[in-house]
């Protein structure tokens, strides 16, 4: 059977004296779509944070394709094969949408990501490819986010809160290309707050609470268990 392509264990983070993150662990498998939902506070963004090197884990490990990142520097850990498409969408605003798709574009054995692809996927950045990305609206922003990390041509690609502040179009559009990606075969960690959108795309889902792991089903369970919603998503 084949292993996980990420694995976290027993992985303890800080921010100076403030444990956020309590011994957490999960994996993602080859392929798969993992949602993590929690309320606002729990450790969700910091998880994000300790895989990709920015805010390195205390103790615990994380391995990438058996590869240990545990401490292993942002840049190092991305040229593996992680994206991330952080929260709050980082776009540079004096940076056209071409140049922000340049900076990181990397050809890859299977090259699944080409701007050609991208702008067929999202016609309206596309139409964009010379406007500066502070004139671009929230939800071309958030597209150009997931297509900066995208045609670095990732096998995993980590998602944090990519509906926030979302219009429900622009919500469909990133379902399409959550969809994509399940076609293509890469794996993404997906934390969200949208249930629905959890539900419709993940293929397993953890609920983290007070930094930890205290929920792990199939979305069909999730979608059945009002008590499960009620305590840890306020749903």
């Amino acid at each position: 059977m084949q292993g996980p392509v990420l694995a976290i264990e027993n992985v303890h983070t800080n921010y100076g004296a403030s444990q956020v993150l309590h011994g957490i662990s999960l994996e993602v498998k080859p392929g798969e779509i993992v949602g993590i939902m929690g309320r606002n506070g729990v450790g969700k963004t910091t998880l994000m944070r300790s895989i990709m090197g920015l805010t390195p884990a205390k103790s615990g490990r994380i391995t990438f394709n058996n590869a240990d990142i545990t401490r292993m520097p942002s840049h190092k850990i991305a040229r593996l094969g992680i994206g991330y498409v952080p929260q709050g969408r980082r776009v540079f605003p004096s940076l056209t949408v071409r140049e922000h798709l340049q900076v990181t574009a990397r050809e890859t054995p299977a090259n699944q990501w080409t701007l050609g692809k991208l702008v067929e996927l999202f016609p309206n950045l596309g139409q964009r490819l010379e406007q500066s990305g502070a004139k671009l609206s929230g939800g071309e922003q958030q597209m150009l986010a997931a297509g900066r990390a995208l045609v670095a041509n990732p096998s995993l690609l980590l998602m944090d809160e990519p509906t926030e502040g979302l219009a429900p179009l622009m919500v469909r559009e990133l379902g399409r290309l959550v969809g994509a990606l399940k076609e293509t075969g890469t794996a993404v960690l997906l934390v969200e707050q949208q249930l629905a959108f959890v539900l419709k795309y993940a293929d397993r889902v953890y609920i983290v609470s007070k930094g930890q792991v205290v929920h792990h089903c199939l979305p069909s369970e999730l979608a059945a268990d009002n008590d499960v919603k009620h305590r840890f998503l306020g749903v």
